[in-house]
């Protein structure tokens, strides 16, 4: 019997997002955002059925020789699962992410109105920022899922690993690239992406200066490009952006990002009173205002343009934190825990 399929079957039927695995030591999965130890251990032997199980030959060698590995497959019947393995402590680890076995819906993730109206731009770069494990791939699957059923488009994705599997529709094409196995690096990617013919390009993650540089052209020459980000505010996001450029180039990255930029929407997940998880989120949408305040360096009076940008569909963190809690969702403890202004926040 599948080692494999019975522990993901287990977390699953827990409502499960995330399983560890450490040989000679107890599973643990995390639910609702806390880790659940689970009695049984896995044993060296256990490990070596799991590798084989999850790894085709290639991919265990190269985890074998690296002591890294980071992939995805699919469990017939069952989900699709991301898969990080390393070794700590001179033992074999597996992190494996349970994905939904459903591509999501933007309504059922309750995702901005405002934001999903970018989803009809046909130029420009959309962001979405966040910590590890806030949601931000399944809020681009929403994303894109949204311009397949409703839209006429040619949609490219590099990814590293493939998260949600995507199918041609009616209306759109799309096709995914794997780093490593489609192509070497994101960079060369996104090269040869301006020669297929996309109309929107998903970048997994931005993660260097020829990335961002690429993403920035893409987005210039007619294309709309989303990309993932590791930061927490809109205001840190376009200074992550241009900080990544030496000096020199930085006043020529910021006139780039005023002009280029549509919308970033930073977000976390909040445990909430039904022991599930809510969505919380800030949300720019680029105006002149901003893009004035982006070229002049000014990114500093972004939050306040949130604060009061309402009428334009934006919200700062703590606005949307507030409303979770006067509506009853999330506690006011478990909302200063996610605040980046607590002294804002109160309890009704």
């Amino acid at each position: 019997m599948s080692i494999a399929r019975t522990i993901v079957e287990y977390a699953i039927n827990y409502d499960s997002s995330d399983i560890h695995l450490e040989e000679d030591s107890p599973i643990a999965i995390r639910v609702n955002s806390d880790i659940k130890l689970i009695e049984k251990i896995l044993s060296k032997s256990d490990m070596d059925q799991l590798l084989n199980e999850l790894l085709d030959d290639k991919k265990l060698d190269q985890f074998n020789k690296t002591g890294d590995l980071d992939t995805s497959i699919g469990l017939e019947g069952l989900s699709r699962i991301r898969i990080n393995a390393y070794v700590a402590n001179e033992k074999r680890c597996l992190t494996l992410r349970i994905l939904p076995d459903k591509l999501p819906k933007w309504q059922d993730l309750g995702l901005p109105q405002p934001f999903i109206n970018l989803t009809h731009k046909h130029r420009g770069l959309v962001l979405c920022t966040g910590p590890t494990g806030s949601g931000k791939s399944t809020t681009l699957a929403a994303f894109i899922n949204c311009m397949l059923e409703t839209q006429k488009r040619h949609i490219l994705t590099i990814e590293d690993p493939i998260e949600f599997e995507f199918n041609h529709t009616e209306n759109s094409i799309i096709h995914q690239r794997e780093v490593k196995r489609d192509t070497n690096s994101f960079t060369s990617a996104l090269k040869a992406a301006l020669r297929e013919d996309p109309d929107v390009i998903y970048i997994g993650e931005m993660r260097d200066l020829e990335t961002i540089q690429l993403a920035i052209t893409a987005a210039e020459t007619g294309h709309l490009v989303l990309g993932t980000l590791h930061t927490s505010s809109a205001a840190k996001t376009v200074e992550r952006i241009v900080d990544v450029f030496p000096a020199d180039q930085q006043e020529q990255a910021r006139l780039q990002v005023s002009t280029s930029l549509l919308g970033i929407m930073s977000q976390t997940l909040c445990k909430n009173k039904a022991g599930k998880r809510s969505l919380a989120y800030e949300l720019l949408i680029n105006t002149p205002a901003i893009s004035n305040l982006v070229r002049e360096r000014k990114v500093s009076q972004i939050y306040s343009q949130l604060q009061t940008g309402g009428s334009e569909g934006m919200n700062t963190l703590d606005q949307c934190l507030q409303d979770l809690i006067n509506n009853n969702k999330i506690t006011y403890e478990e909302a200063l825990g996610k605040s980046s202004n607590p002294k804002s926040l109160s309890r009704d």
